[in-house]
Formats: structure tokens, C-alpha cells, sequence
């Protein structure tokens, strides 16, 4: 439907041997991410959104919904042979 079939996918296999480095900026980027969501606020302006608890938890609730969903990505190699 797009255009994306199993010829185009089928060449993705070159970037297997970069695997190990987008793991690690994956990682490097939610760790990035959990210390900017844990840590402690910054002095907020009121009426700004970072004020609003709401949103702080909305986050949180969406980075770990994310990370859950990656992690079991990440972890397919370790998984797939089940399916064989």
C-alpha cells in the first residue's frame, strides 16, 4: 500500500551489523528522557504546562507505555526462534 514490500525490507539486513549502536542510542536517549521526567522541577511559572501535575503524569504514563513497547523490540532477536 505504501510502497514498502518485502524486496525493500529484504535490504535492511545490511544494517544489521549497526544493530549493537542503535541499541545503545535508543538506551542513551531513554535514559536521557527518564532524567528528565524523575528529576526534580525546575521553579515553574504559573499557567505554564510544566505547572500542571496532570501533564507531568501523562508523560511518565506515555514514556512507559514506550519504553515497554521498545524494550520488546529490542529484545525480538532473543525471541524470534520461538516463532520458527
Amino acid at each position: 500500500m505504501l510502497g514498502i514490500g518485502g524486496a525493500w525490507g529484504s535490504r535492511l539486513v545490511a544494517l544489521e551489523a549497526y544493530q549493537p549502536f542503535f541499541l545503545a542510542a535508543a538506551l542513551a536517549f531513554f535514559g536521557f528522557a527518564f532524567y528528565r521526567l524523575y528529576r526534580k522541577q525546575d521553579e515553574c511559572a504559573p499557567g505554564e504546562t510544566c505547572a500542571a501535575p496532570v501533564v507531568r503524569r501523562r508523560q511518565r504514563v506515555t514514556f512507559w507505555v514506550v519504553a515497554v513497547i521498545a524494550a520488546a523490540l529490542m529484545a525480538f532477536p532473543l525471541y524470534a526462534p520461538l516463532f520458527y
